[in-house]
């Protein structure tokens, strides 16, 4: 067991640092500090009561269910950062690129990534067309985060996996039809 958590810390920060430090680019630099906020709070509640606000249709009820499983998701990874306290990887590992400013939280798991796959995957389940804009807007948030040097790749693919489960199971939840 502990040669697999071993293997598993290796290669996370092997990976985190690829990203962070050798996939580093003009373009990269300039788009991905301002997709990563497209997970963020604002963002995402701001999108959502727009769609409740302005649709009547299907797209309402999907917008509403991806707002549910936005709560239900965030309250899981509350959960988990108070349980795991992770360190972000700026404060463990040296040379680290940090494109925003340092964040006070915990790093495990990502919640911008939590957040945008939480409604992506909702978005998907319907056979939504934004999903198509959506689930692509999901992975490049969740790559930001390590770019940024924000977070593990572990806290990336655990928020995805978070914010699936949580839109899998809304989506099962019957209401409004």
């Amino acid at each position: 067991m502990n040669r697999i958590v071993t293997w598993i810390t290796t290669s996370d920060q092997y990976a985190f640092q690829l990203i962070n430090q050798k996939l580093k680019c003009k373009l990269f630099d300039l788009i991905l500090p301002r997709i990563t906020h497209l997970g963020g709070a604002t963002c995402t509640i701001s999108f959502l009561l727009f769609i409740i606000m302005l649709s009547q249709s299907m797209l309402r009820l999907i917008a509403i269910k991806s707002l549910l499983s936005l709560a239900l998701s965030h309250l899981i990874v509350h959960i988990i950062k108070k349980i795991y306290c992770r360190e972000r990887p700026y404060v463990k590992l040296p040379d680290i690129q940090l494109g925003t400013h340092p964040l006070k939280d915990y790093s495990f798991p990502s919640g911008h990534t939590t957040a945008v796959f939480s409604i992506a995957i909702v978005f998907n389940l319907y056979s939504s067309p934004l999903s198509i804009i959506l689930l692509p807007v999901a992975f490049l948030v969740g790559f930001s985060r390590m770019y940024l040097g924000l977070h593990y790749p572990t806290d990336c693919i655990i928020g995805a996996i978070l914010g699936t489960i949580s839109s899998i199971m809304v989506y099962y939840i019957p209401i409004f039809g």
